[in-house]
């Protein structure tokens, strides 16, 4: 048996031997000739940078300096905190974080240029942990903005900040998760990466490997529970940040919908211990006895599915909802009460919590 099985391997190499000696061509189909000697030029176009991506970006990340008055002195100011922004229009705004810039008695932004300047408070939004400042200038640099990208699990990104006031710093990483809520009270869908986010990089970019703006840095895992951890940072989404500037520019402050329950989602495990088919919604735990859900006939185990006839798929996406609703607006909520469908009139009213 065993001299059989050597016989047919010895035939087997010289065919093939004798097929290649014919037919040259196939030598090369086999064996590409870049994997038996590789050239230089092969090796460096291995190379990656993101260089391009930087340059496109770093100069719009601005250096925050906030000042306090001293105390029993207000005619001296020290130093209080340090943190970065970005530079997100021609007119001089810019998006940083609320808490790089709280009680802040002078503000000042320090360009990559050298150029510094006093910076103008333009509102805040605790909530979201977003401050937009304003400071005069011409030929500001703006960072690359794409409102069709999409942050992707995955996707490569760039910090960009001030460590430690040590100077304009990028780290590199990737997109861990989307829709993280776990720093917060569940009312924000942060950027998970596992770019280095330190002291300092608070308010920076985090862009993707064009230059362009997917969030803003706004703490490290380790800052907001401090938990020994690495590797695990948070972001909050440009269109986010974008959407509360618009606010603040427009009003001066963010005014949010409100309408006064607290609820569930549904996913399998839940419609099931409802005795119910339908997976999507949330289900009512809480209702404000003198919040709109109440006066509008709300009750607990009610089970939203649709407000204004848009699809709610759960609990961020009900207050994504409502939170952009003017306050006065009267909308159609659909619900699902006892396996039944109804629908119930709810007028929003305003969220008056700070955060």
């Amino acid at each position: 048996m065993l001299s059989f099985l050597l016989r047919s391997v010895f035939l087997g190499l010289a065919t093939a031997t004798i097929v290649l000696l014919a037919v040259p061509s196939l030598r090369s189909n086999v064996i590409p000739a870049a994997l038996v000697d590789p050239q230089p030029s092969d090796i460096a176009s291995l190379e990656v940078s993101f260089n391009q991506a930087v340059r496109k970006a770093a100069p719009a990340v601005v250096n925050i300096y906030s000042r306090k008055y001293v105390e029993h002195d207000r005619s001296k100011l020290s130093t209080q905190g340090l943190g970065s922004g970005v530079i997100v229009s021609e007119k001089g705004y810019i998006i940083t974080n609320y808490h790089v810039v709280a009680q802040a008695d002078q503000i000042v932004v320090a360009l990559q240029d050298g150029r510094a300047a006093a910076a103008q408070l333009v509102g805040t939004d605790k909530r979201t942990d977003i401050a937009i400042l304003r400071v005069d200038g011409t030929n500001l640099p703006v960072i690359p903005l794409n409102t069709t990208y999409t942050p992707q699990v995955g996707d490569v990104v760039l910090a960009i900040g001030n460590p430690y006031n040590l100077g304009q710093t990028t780290t590199f990483g990737i997109i861990s998760a989307t829709g993280r809520s776990s720093i917060s009270d569940g009312r924000q869908a942060f950027i998970q990466t596992d770019a280095a986010i330190n002291e300092g990089n608070s308010g920076g970019a985090l862009v993707n490997t064009q230059g362009e703006l997917v969030g803003i840095n706004t703490a490290s895992f380790q800052q907001a529970t401090d938990l020994e951890t690495y590797g695990i940072s948070f972001a909050i989404p440009y269109p986010l940040a974008n959407k509360i500037m618009q606010k603040i520019i427009a009003d001066g402050r963010v005014i949010r919908g409100y309408i006064g329950i607290d609820g569930q989602d549904i996913n399998a495990v839940t419609a099931r211990l409802l005795g119910n088919q339908h997976i999507g919604g949330i289900v009512v735990l809480g209702i404000d006895p003198n919040g709109p859900a109440s006066l509008a006939g709300f009750q607990k185990q009610d089970i939203i599915i649709s407000i204004n006839g848009t699809k709610v798929q759960g609990r961020q996406s009900v207050m994504d909802i409502v939170t952009d609703l003017r306050p006065g607006t009267t909308v159609d909520v659909g619900i699902i009460r006892q396996g039944k469908e109804m629908t119930l009139k709810v007028t929003i009213a305003e969220d008056k919590q700070e955060a």
